[in-house]
């Protein structure tokens, strides 16, 4: 299968052909040709390397009614994703071989994007042993990102082992940094709104006080750290002093902890609930700029598929989570591009080859060159349209920027120059 990409913007320069035959790119410049390629006309568009999600909720096995492997992937296609981790926290756990094999077969199947499983740290991540971490990193799905997100590794002893474990296979144990002591019925962000409102407060040091524990224990084990979703201004703080003193931490931000703030919780619609919860405007601002200059690493979706009687209920007992796969490109772009916080290659930084890298993906989050794997996306910039809920390929229709106009649209997308998706449509 030859296909020809013509006059695209690679990571946002100079208009280029990209030549791509039988799943790699062989050759990119002006003015190519190739007798019988299928010519992609890119004029105007950004080309990016496939996109990489380090934090996805599949939510299959055990929670289909959400989402599926298939609909996900789809999802994550359509979003410019080649390549996403699926995390640990479904109906049976993924703390098991067999489990994470299951989902990675599952990917396999689909074949709308790479599908890496993330394994938990603890058994049935309720955080008391230590899950098969070994035989999980040697199954067939080669796993070495670890975490029990939904919950906090809380213990610090079994953190130490996780991270002492995980560095035999080069692994990273991704924390889902939350003080469970300090949040118990916690509603919301702990500030004005929150008192306001009358919802029990989430406050800012129940999230920073475990990644400052966790620096530390990783520089002590001299192991890989990553810290999901962060948050809050002071966590930016945290990792920010410890990359200075060296510490093999990463992190990531989700694109909705960028754009939206804790105000949105005023109309007490459930779409806004997540965790950890959408924090202060000045959170957001410190976000953004830990992003631009590298603090924060990467762009992590936390896609957290519900059904519709999950989130359409009174906020007190409505399920966290918000999708995002669908919506991430556009997101970043009005928080970080339209604010000249970043440019186009910085964009391909942090949403594919800085993740690709933290999850060891070796064929993903390649430069857009000759002989690299053909996982690019292709991008356009400008149009402007109100985001429409059902127009979704996800499952579930939990987003939190139903009707917010934002700016562009994935055009296609090629997973080792198989289109999964051309003119804006599933292939």
């Amino acid at each position: 299968m030859t296909h020809l990409i013509r006059g695209a913007r690679i990571e946002g320069g100079e208009a280029a052909d990209i030549l791509v035959r039988d799943g790699k790119i062989v050759e990119v410049g002006p003015g190519l040709d190739a007798a019988g390629a299928e010519v992609v006309d890119a004029a105007g568009l950004v080309a990016l390397p496939g996109l990489v999600d380090l934090h996805t909720h599949l939510r299959e096995p055990g929670r289909e009614d959400a989402e599926t492997v298939e609909s996900g992937t789809k999802a994550a296609a359509m979003g410019g994703y080649t390549a996403v981790h699926a995390m640990a926290n479904t109906d049976p756990v993924a703390d098991t071989a067999g489990v994470v094999e299951q989902v990675w077969r599952l990917g396999r199947e689909a074949g709308y994007c790479d599908v890496q499983p993330v394994g938990a740290v603890t058994r049935g991540i309720a955080g008391e042993q230590l899950a098969e971490l070994g035989a999980m990193a040697d199954s067939a799905a080669g796993v070495r990102v670890f975490s029990d997100d939904g919950h906090c590794v809380a213990d610090a002893v079994i953190m130490r082992r996780a991270l002492e474990y995980v560095k035999a296979f080069d692994g990273v144990v991704a924390q889902h940094a939350q003080e469970p002591r300090l949040t118990e019925g916690a509603q919301m962000n702990e500030g004005e709104m929150s008192a306001a409102l009358g919802l029990r407060g989430w406050p800012a040091v129940a999230e920073e006080a475990v990644i400052a524990r966790d620096v530390l224990l990783a520089q002590h084990v001299g192991s890989r750290l990553h810290v999901c979703h962060v948050s809050t201004a002071g966590s930016v703080e945290i990792i920010r002093w410890a990359k200075s003193k060296g510490c093999p931490v990463t992190a990531e931000v989700t694109p909705h902890h960028l754009l939206l703030n804790d105000g949105l919780a005023e109309s007490y619609d459930p779409i806004f609930k997540v965790n950890p919860p959408l924090r202060t405007a000045d959170d957001v601002t410190a976000l953004r700029h830990a992003l631009a200059d590298g603090t924060i690493d990467c762009v992590a979706t936390d896609h957290a598929p519900h059904p519709v009687e999950a989130k359409e209920t009174e906020w007190a007992v409505a399920a966290m989570g918000m999708i995002g796969l669908e919506t991430a490109l556009p997101v970043v772009q009005e928080a970080m591009i339209e604010t000249g916080l970043l440019d186009w290659a910085g964009v391909a930084d942090r949403m594919s080859r800085r993740p690709a890298r933290i999850g060891r993906l070796s064929g993903q989050g390649r430069p857009l060159e000759a002989g690299s794997p053909a996982n690019i996306t292709l991008y356009d910039p400008s149009p402007r349209r109100a985001v429409d809920p059902s127009a979704m390929t996800s499952k579930s229709r939990n987003t939190p920027f139903a009707g917010l106009e934002l700016p562009g649209r994935v055009v296609a997308t090629f997973l080792r120059g198989v289109p999964t998706v051309l003119e804006g449509k599933l292939q």
